[in-house]
């Protein structure tokens, strides 16, 4: 991999699997650190960014499930599980809990690189690759500026996630009009994702803006889709 080296981190409460998975992933091109626990790995996330998270779920204490809830909260990184129950019902928690991706124990050293690889790639999309120019989308009340990516309402700037702005961006390049939840899909998680995620951040979205009294400018249009609703 050119250039700089992308960041994974490793969690699992089994060290020889910590330490083959680094060894793969070094290997790759990429500059992995480890946690053996929950509690661990968000200290990893609060410390610094991360591309990539490999996160277990069978874990002591703050399991992967619990993990991947704080880590949402907070960041939308994208996580795979790594599991060695290979069942649809895990697969389809995973998923509707925020993780993008999901691999079987045992996995072969190459499948686990290209989805590595995979998650990289999708954690630098989002809107970036749009053939939307570079702009500022303003209204009576809320203020997108997409070259400096920050969001604003009445002056004040509003802390948003990567994925979070990526959806607002694509709601407001397009104010007034229903987007299905695969457009958004298509266009925030590069076709990734599930209409619960979009479902999920949605929610997340509206309460940052009702923090601001702006909640009801995202609009839920049942059985479509959302719509960004600008002030009268």
């Amino acid at each position: 991999m050119a250039g700089e080296r992308s960041q994974v981190l490793v969690v699992d409460d089994d060290e020889s699997i910590r330490e083959v998975v680094q060894l793969v992933l070094e290997r790759g091109g990429f500059s992995v650190r480890t946690a053996e626990d929950g509690r661990a790995a968000l200290k990893v996330l609060f410390a610094g960014s991360v591309d990539a998270v490999l996160l277990d779920v069978d874990m002591p204490g703050l399991d992967g499930w619990q993990t991947l809830e704080r880590i949402r909260e907070v960041a939308d990184v994208p996580v795979c599980m790594l599991t060695s129950e290979d069942a649809e019902l895990a697969k389809v928690r995973a998923l509707r809990g925020g993780a993008d991706d999901y691999v079987v124990k045992p996995f072969g050293p190459q499948e686990l690189l290209a989805r590595v690889e995979a998650l990289v790639r999708r954690g630098r999309g989002g809107t970036e690759g749009t053939s939307k120019p570079v702009e500022i989308y303003e209204d009576g009340l809320l203020k997108v500026d997409r070259e400096q990516r920050l969001v604003s309402i009445g002056g004040t700037e509003l802390q948003l996630t990567r994925r979070e702005y990526s959806l607002l961006a694509a709601l407001t390049d397009e104010a007034g009009r229903v987007l299905p939840s695969e457009v958004l899909i298509d266009r925030v998680w590069d076709g990734m994702a599930t209409a619960d995620q979009v479902k999920l951040y949605v929610s997340r979205l509206r309460r940052k803006l009702a923090e601001h009294g702006a909640d009801h400018t995202v609009e839920t249009v049942r059985g479509i889709g959302y719509r960004y609703r600008p002030p009268a």
